[in-house]
C-alpha cells in the first residue's frame, strides 16, 4: 500500500515538473520571439537614421514608430506625445469652441457617434455614423482621434467645413458648420406627456447627472408619474460609476451591474447596486438608437437583462471597451484598451451594441390635413409616411406626438398599465 502511495506521489510530481517545464519552455519562447522582433526593430531603425534621405532625429522615429505600433490595436489605443497628453489632462469642463460631436475610429474610416443635441452639429443636421472624410478640404485618411479633436475644436465663431460620406444615401454631403462654446447639459427634458407617463431625456453621463435625475423623478413623481420613459437616444456615454448610479436607482440592492475583463485579474471588475431604496414598482421604457454609446448601453443592456425595462427603438453603437491613461517616463502617454465591458447576462456590448426588445425605427408622423387626406389615397399616406426614415433635428418644444418611437413607448406603457390592472400585479 506505502509503495502505491510512494509511486503515485512521484508520479505527482513528474507531472507537476513536466508542466512546470512546458510552461518554462512556452515563457522561454515568447521572450525570445519578443527579442528577435525587437532586434529587427532595432536594425531597421539603425538603417533610416543612417540611410534616409533627410536626418530624422531618435525621437522622432521613435514617436513614430510608437504612434503606429498602437494604432495597429484598435481605434481607442494611442500613444500621445507630451503635448497631447498635457492636453489630454486639461479639464474642459464641458466647455470648449467646437461643433458638439462624439466621434470615434470605426472601420477604419473618423464616424460621428452622435451630435450633440442643440450644437452646432446638430442644428446643421450632422446624424449618427456619418463618415467624416475630409475636414477643412484636408482627407481624414489614417488620422487619429487626437489628431481630428484638434482639427474639430478652435475658436468660437470659426468656420470648420466638414466632408460627409453619408452611406444610408450613398453619397458626400457637404456642411460648413460655425464653432460655438458647448455647454452639456445633462437633463433635457423631463416632463409628463399624457397619463402620468413620465419622459426623462438624458444625454450624457457626467459627475452631476445622478443628483440631477433624481431631482427630475422627484419632480415627475409630484405631478402624477405612474411609468417612465428614459430617452438614451444619441447619448454619447461618459463615466461608468455614473452610469452605474442611474442603474441602481431601478434595480435591487447587490445585483451585478456590469463587469469588465481583460488579461489581468486587476482588469477584471464587477460594479454593483448600492442603492438602499430603488424604485422597483415604476413601468420603465429605455429609447435606444445608432447614437447611444458607452455608458449609455450599460444601463441599457442591464435593465434589458433584470427585465426591468423594456428596450425600445434600434441597436446600439457597441462602445463597451475601456481605456487606461498610462504616463510613459518622458511625459508622453499610452491610452490602452484595457478590458471590455459585460452585461449581468454576460453579453458582450463592444462591436455587438444592446439590441432592443421593440425594434422601432426613428421617423416622423406627420398628420396630414382634411383637404391632403381627402385628395390623397389611403395607400398614398401610409407610404409617404414610411419614407420618413430619419428625426429631424428639433430645436423647439418637444413635439412627442410626431416622434414615432415616442409614442410606441407611450403605447407600450399604456398596455402595461392596463395588464396589470386587469390582472391585479
Amino acid at each position: 500500500m506505502r509503495k502505491k502511495i510512494f509511486i503515485a506521489i512521484v508520479l505527482s510530481v513528474v507531472i507537476f515538473t513536466s508542466f512546470s517545464l512546458a510552461v518554462s519552455a512556452m515563457e522561454k519562447k515568447k521572450k525570445d520571439d519578443l527579442y528577435r522582433q525587437v532586434a529587427l526593430f532595432s536594425d531597421a531603425l539603425a538603417i533610416i537614421q543612417s540611410d534616409y534621405v533627410d536626418e530624422i532625429s531618435a525621437r522622432d522615429l521613435i514617436y513614430g514608430a510608437l504612434k503606429g505600433m498602437v494604432s495597429a490595436l484598435d481605434p481607442h489605443s494611442q500613444f500621445m506625445d507630451p503635448d497631447t497628453y498635457n492636453e489630454l489632462k486639461v479639464d474642459t469642463e464641458g466647455k470648449f469652441g467646437g461643433l458638439g460631436i462624439e466621434i470615434t475610429i470605426k472601420d477604419g474610416l473618423l464616424t460621428i457617434i452622435t451630435p450633440i443635441e442643440d450644437t452646432p452639429a446638430w442644428q446643421a443636421g450632422i446624424k449618427a455614423n456619418d463618415r467624416i472624410v475630409k475636414i477643412n478640404n484636408e482627407i481624414t485618411r489614417d488620422i487619429s482621434l487626437t489628431e481630428s479633436v484638434k482639427k474639430l475644436r478652435g475658436k468660437p465663431g470659426e468656420a470648420v467645413t466638414l466632408t460627409i460620406l453619408r452611406e444610408s444615401e450613398k453619397k458626400l454631403l457637404e456642411f460648413k458648420i460655425v464653432r460655438d462654446i458647448i455647454k452639456i447639459k445633462d437633463i433635457k427634458e423631463a416632463k409628463i406627456l399624457e397619463e402620468g407617463v413620465g419622459y426623462i431625456r438624458l444625454v450624457e453621463f457626467r459627475e452631476g447627472t445622478s443628483g440631477q435625475l433624481d431631482n427630475a423623478l422627484s419632480d415627475l413623481k409630484k405631478n402624477g408619474m405612474n411609468a417612465l420613459i428614459l430617452d438614451l437616444r444619441n447619448n454619447p456615454g461618459g463615466l461608468l460609476d455614473v452610469a452605474v448610479k442611474v442603474v441602481e436607482k431601478f434595480i435591487e440592492k447587490e445585483k451585478l451591474i456590469v463587469y469588465t475583463q481583460g488579461r489581468k485579474a486587476a482588469q477584471d471588475l464587477k460594479f454593483f447596486s448600492r442603492n438602499a431604496n430603488p424604485i422597483l414598482d415604476l413601468p420603465m421604457v429605455v429609447l435606444i438608437n445608432e447614437g447611444s454609446a458607452s455608458a449609455s448601453e450599460i444601463v441599457a443592456a442591464s435593465l434589458q437583462d433584470y427585465k426591468r425595462a423594456i428596450i425600445l427603438g434600434i441597436k446600439s453603437f457597441g462602445k463597451g471597451s475601456v481605456q487606461t491613461v498610462i504616463p510613459l517616463s518622458d511625459g508622453s502617454g499610452l491610452r490602452l484598451t484595457t478590458s471590455k465591458y459585460f452585461s449581468p447576462l454576460g453579453k458582450v456590448i463592444h462591436g455587438q451594441g444592446v439590441a432592443p426588445d421593440i425594434v422601432v425605427e426613428e421617423g416622423k408622423i406627420e398628420v396630414a390635413s382634411e383637404q391632403e387626406s381627402e385628395s390623397k389615397k389611403p395607400e398614398q399616406v401610409f407610404q409617404e409616411l414610411e419614407k420618413k426614415e430619419q428625426l429631424v433635428p428639433e430645436t423647439k418644444a418637444l413635439d412627442y406626438k410626431s416622434n414615432n418611437q415616442l409614442m410606441r413607448a407611450v403605447d407600450v406603457l399604456k398596455a402595461i398599465k392596463i395588464y396589470k390592472g386587469t390582472h391585479g400585479g
